[in-house]
């Protein structure tokens, strides 16, 4: 379980989780533990926003959470949101996505995306810092876009082939997420969201939830599956109507 978690860490973020030998296979299997993950760098948010908060105004503070998530992770999960994004806007063919979704340039689709993303997290943050909603959301935000990435990669087949993998990499865990990790890294979101805010959090499941089965499909019909890249505009969507969520009304 320890070694799991680790490689979830290491593969997730930049924190030091030990220099560990893997196959994509090990990550895969370790993806039951995306949600706790999600959960520790949500406990960094919230770290800063008791340490920030009461010197900054509430939209600086929200940069700086913003800004410091996106540190935390390498900013990987928004470089898949922009590969998605112009991809899925730009491509005409499941070829034409896939070969657009691989070169690392951003085009307009991909700024976009970004710049949407970004100040919908920076508001949806500063509108709630000094409320009670402010700790859960900031927690369960990760927590369940990590979760997302399970649930696309259990229920879809990866889009691209074996071959394509990225030289000198590990390949792609996503061909190795199934039913058991599924179900763990489910009832680990579960577990953190309901006690934290009984109804916000299963709203927010909730709308995790149809966003995903949504985004799922609509990846299987456009390029036959799921890639790194739609993963992590997953997560990033996720994240978003999750903020959403516990900033809607008073």
């Amino acid at each position: 379980m320890i070694r799991q978690f680790l490689l979830a860490l290491g593969f997730l973020t930049r924190l030091p989780a030990g220099k560990l030998a893997c196959t994509a296979e090990d990550i895969g299997r370790a993806s039951r533990w995306f949600p706790l993950v999600g959960g520790l760098l949500g406990a960094i948010d919230i770290a800063l926003l008791r340490l920030l908060g009461p010197f900054f105004p509430a939209l600086l503070t929200a940069v700086l959470i913003v800004a410091a998530d996106a540190f935390l992770t390498g900013a990987m999960h928004f470089d898949g949101l922009a590969d998605t994004a112009d991809g899925f806007g730009a491509g005409r063919t499941r070829e034409d996505v896939l070969r657009i979704m691989r070169d690392h340039a951003i085009g307009s689709y991909g700024a976009c995306a970004l710049f949407l993303a970004i100040t919908l997290k920076i508001a949806a943050i500063g509108a709630m810092i000094g409320s009670a909603r402010a700790m859960p959301a900031l927690l369960l935000a990760p927590a369940l876009g990590r979760w997302s990435a399970v649930f696309s990669s259990a229920l879809a087949g990866y889009a691209r082939p074996a071959q394509d993998d990225l030289p000198r990499s590990v390949g792609s865990p996503a061909r190795f997420i199934g039913r058991t990790e599924l179900i763990v890294a489910s009832a680990l979101a579960i577990a953190l969201a309901l006690p934290l805010a009984p109804w916000r959090g299963a709203a927010a499941l909730a709308l995790a939830l149809a966003a995903m089965a949504a985004w799922t499909r609509w990846c299987g019909g456009r390029i036959g599956g799921v890639t790194g890249d739609t993963l992590g505009a997953g997560i990033e969507i996720t994240e978003c109507l999750v903020l959403l969520a516990f900033s809607a009304g008073s």
